[in-house]
């Protein structure tokens, strides 16, 4: 008996592949059809089945019932792209991106909603900044409204410190900070969703966690300027002039909040090195970089915008920090393969979502406004998890 054809609206099925970043080619490989019969099946001239059907959502990472909607959804639009031009990189956005910018979307909308159903108004972000400010003093002014003094953050001792207390202290501010885990390092280090109601930032997960919190303070830098888009931290890439400016400014800011002039030349190593422009020992760079919990690409990068290294110098040592990055990461993909990968689904819950995102769901739940299932739903993790998780969001 053949199985029954789907009644769907084409459009939404062409709608849903394009919002999922798939082509037509693509998008049939890994359904396993021909391109004419997709082709058909978007310009409404043939139906999937119900089976085919399933198989459509779980690749465009859809529920089957958007498909029987009678025109396509207003809601989640590509943002701009920011960072480097084709030819030099990355330029377009991969499925996996598309992904990640859709639900951190679709989390945002939610909270909103939950914020609502508990007669909660949702944090506002009244934080401005300009193009045209002087990104040193916008840097100390970030500082200030994340509250954040040498003194604490000497004491972090580890970037992994470093970035959990900046991303608690943005969340404190009214933005949700989420961390994305399917896309590759080297295609986005983090995007930014610039809203006056309850704005949000992803952060790449697999970079680690000195490039993790530069990340967190460029993407608050775009929520400050009221830019959403996908960035790279690459501040030498070839870019649009506009979208160039925009992540060069950003850069300097993240970079003047986190290494601040006034306490970054009056270090020791700093100090007895002089004035001149001059090459550093790496035991040098990487005590400096310990100590502000950044990498050392941003401690160079500060030298050099004081004047205290070459350009050259500059260039090699990036050059030697992304050797080493890569050749990590392809230790790290060999030891992953080579053996089984134990997940914690409670601490990754919270990782990837954030504290407030989470308590806001847990919170709806405790005064029945939402059904333990639709918890289990909206952070994704099955019932028996959820006590764990409680104890999780519950600790400082």
């Amino acid at each position: 008996m053949a199985s029954p054809k789907a009644d769907i609206t084409a459009s939404v099925l062409k709608w849903a592949r394009n919002s999922a970043g798939l082509n037509n080619e693509e998008a049939a490989r890994r359904l396993r059809v021909k391109q004419e019969k997709l082709s058909a099946w978007e310009n409404g001239e043939d139906q999937p089945t119900i089976k085919q059907l399933r198989r459509i959502g779980s690749l465009y990472k859809r529920p089957v019932s958007v498909f029987y909607l009678a025109e396509e959804p207003v809601g989640f639009q590509v943002m701009r792209d920011l960072r480097r031009l084709p030819g030099t990189g990355l330029r377009e956005f991969s499925p996996a991106l598309v992904y990640e910018m859709r639900l951190a979307q679709q989390r945002r909308e939610l909270a909103i909603e939950l914020y609502e159903d508990i007669e909660e108004r949702p944090p506002q972000f009244s934080i401005q900044a300009g193009l045209e400010e002087n990104p040193e003093s916008l840097g100390a002014r970030v500082r200030n409204a994340l509250e954040l003094t040498y003194g604490e953050q000497v004491r972090w001792g580890e970037p992994r410190i470093a970035f959990n207390s900046l991303r608690d202290r943005i969340e404190r501010l009214g933005v949700l900070v989420f961390q994305m885990t399917r896309v590759e390092s080297d295609e986005a280090s983090g995007f930014a969703l610039a809203e006056h109601i309850l704005p949000a930032i992803a952060i790449n997960r697999k970079d680690v966690w000195s490039r993790r919190a530069f990340s967190l303070l460029h993407e608050f830098v775009h929520l400050m300027l009221r830019v959403s888009g996908a960035s790279d931290l690459d501040v030498n890439a070839a870019r649009p002039p506009e979208d160039a400016r925009v992540e060069i400014f950003c850069n300097h800011v993240a970079a003047a909040a986190l290494l601040p002039q006034e306490h970054f030349l009056a270090e020791a190593i700093v100090q007895n090195a002089g004035t001149a422009t001059q090459e550093w020992p790496d035991e040098q760079i990487e005590e400096l970089a310990r100590l502000y919990g950044v990498s050392r690409e941003a401690v160079v990068r500060r030298l050099l915008t004081f004047g205290r290294a070459t350009d050259a110098f500059y260039r090699r040592k990036r050059g030697q920090y992304a050797a080493e990055h890569k050749a990590r990461r392809e230790a790290e993909r060999t030891k992953a393969a080579d053996k089984e990968f134990r997940r914690n689904p409670a601490r990754d819950v919270v990782l990837d979502n954030g504290k407030p995102f989470v308590r806001l769901v847990l919170n709806n739940y405790h005064q029945d406004r939402i059904t333990l299932s639709e918890v289990s739903g909206y952070l994704g993790v099955r019932v028996k998890h959820l006590p764990r998780i409680e104890m999780t969001v519950g600790s400082a």
